[in-house]
């Protein structure tokens, strides 16, 4: 019988793994994530942080093993719903302004009270005076702001983010490390994966990868982040 004063496991991998041919994306791993940990994954370009987010988002199908979210298999409707992914490269619509984004967004996930949670994200972002603006004609730190809005301003119980950061600029980056303090303090679970040592200084655990392989798992102050991360 479970242990009701266990926190939940919101994020489990068991035997997690990921091939293409030859080529070893991941190698195999054991994750439990629980209810509520800011979670930060670092590792160099091609050591795995990308395809296990995307595996957990239920984006990519695994080679072995398998995951769940809060129960359900990634990729189910379920884990669908509890997960929200934002990936390093912003995808948007080319013939919707930042407004007709979020109503989209909101209504497709059933989000309650979203047009006032979208003032404060609107404003939080610097983006109330681009509202009615097409994303399309947006510089990278103006699509990755309005992504993020977009990530935050839907349901969720767990958020996936892959290099939020770059293309941001300083008061961008303070306010992103302020809404994902915000999404934590609310319980949901935060996995990031950056290199940004501010809000690498926040997190409870960092997760390492190198060459697919989980080289540290713990607190980040046990561990000089930067050689990890390189």
């Amino acid at each position: 019988m479970p242990d009701p004063t266990e926190p939940i496991a919101v994020l489990s991998a068991t035997g997690l793994s990921k091939s293409y041919g030859d080529l070893v994306a991941l190698e195999p791993l054991d994750l439990t994530v629980p209810e509520g940990q800011r979670l930060v994954l670092v590792g160099h370009n091609g050591s795995g942080k990308t395809t296990l987010l995307r595996i957990a988002a239920g984006l990519l199908e695994p080679s072995d093993g398998e995951v769940s979210i809060i129960g359900s298999p990634a990729g189910s409707l379920e884990a669908r719903a509890a997960v929200s992914y934002l990936p390093d490269n912003p995808v948007l619509y080319d013939d919707l302004s930042v407004l007709e984004h979020i109503e989209y967004v909101c209504r497709l996930h059933e989000a309650d009270d979203w047009q006032t949670r979208a003032v404060g994200l609107l404003d939080a972002l610097s983006l109330t005076d681009r509202a009615d603006d097409l994303p399309s004609r947006f510089s990278r730190g103006l699509r990755q702001k309005t992504a993020i809005l977009l990530g935050l301003i839907r349901p969720f119980s767990l958020l996936l983010i892959d290099e939020p950061f770059v293309g941001l600029d300083p008061p961008g980056r303070a306010a992103l490390i302020e809404l994902l303090d915000d999404a934590g303090d609310s319980g949901a679970t935060v996995v990031v994966a950056t290199h940004q040592m501010d809000f690498v200084s926040r997190a409870e655990r960092c997760v390492a990868l190198r060459d697919g392989a989980v080289i540290f798992d713990g607190p980040p102050g046990q561990v000089d982040v930067t050689t990890l991360a390189g």
